[in-house]
């Protein structure tokens, strides 16, 4: 679990980046990819510390890996009476 605010922030921008990204058609092999990009230039711009650049990592690809997260989800369909 993330503890620091600025690790929360950059979790909450990575998991509404990959779910946008989701949502125009890329997957999740693609979505890995950029995740591994993002994380490099966190840890080029020194941004956050060693360990919780590592932990917000394993976070973002636990969300990345569990599937109900991408899932679309579709209003509720009236029962037919007729």
């Amino acid at each position: 679990m993330l503890q620091d605010a600025k690790s929360v922030r950059y979790y909450q921008r990575i998991t509404d980046s990959l779910v946008d990204h989701w949502n125009r058609g890329y997957r999740t092999e693609e979505l890995r990819l950029y995740l591994e990009g993002y994380i490099a230039a966190l840890r080029h711009a020194d941004v956050l510390e060693p360990y919780q650049t590592n932990r917000l990592e394993t976070e973002v690809l636990r969300y990345l890996l569990d599937p109900s997260n991408f899932v679309m989800v579709e209003p509720e369909r009236d029962p037919d009476y007729f």
